[in-house]
């Protein structure tokens, strides 16, 4: 499993996300950082990279953004640059802010889940180590 740096300062690197981690919720996240006010791809990088996600590449970023756009939860504007080329602003639709509190609810209860599930007691060794059939062994369960 690969992994991601949450944080690459140089001085204390936080925890390496596992890259399927990131896959789960890079798309509930990029949502979130368009909910206050359109932006740049850039700019969204930056602002997931210091809430801890590490770094996001383009190559992952924009493909994402495009679907986005196409199912209608991301609009797009060409912004001219002030001192070099313009830039490309995303913007959450009313079906984008919609969709945002979708995802975010439905995060909410599959991480309470998560939460649950771990804080459970782990099963005993003895218990665990114990073989479990699907299918009745010769003579149980069978009439014979």
């Amino acid at each position: 499993m690969q992994t991601q740096t949450a944080q690459d300062d140089g001085e204390s690197p936080g925890p390496p996300w596992p890259t399927d981690w990131m896959r789960a919720v890079l798309g509930l996240c990029v949502l979130q950082s368009l909910e206050a006010r359109p932006s740049y791809g850039y700019a969204i990088i930056s602002a997931l990279d210091a809430a801890g996600f590490g770094s996001v590449k383009g190559g992952t970023l924009y493909p994402l953004l495009a679907r986005y756009e196409s199912a209608g939860w991301v609009a797009t504007e060409w912004r001219a640059g002030t001192s070099g080329p313009g830039r490309k602003y995303f913007s959450l639709t009313g079906a984008g802010r919609d969709e945002l509190a979708r995802q975010r609810t439905a995060w909410g209860r599959f991480t309470a889940t998560t939460r649950t599930y771990l804080g459970r007691s782990p099963i005993p060794a003895a218990e665990a180590a114990e073989p479990r059939t699907a299918f009745p062994t010769t003579g149980e369960g069978t009439g014979r």
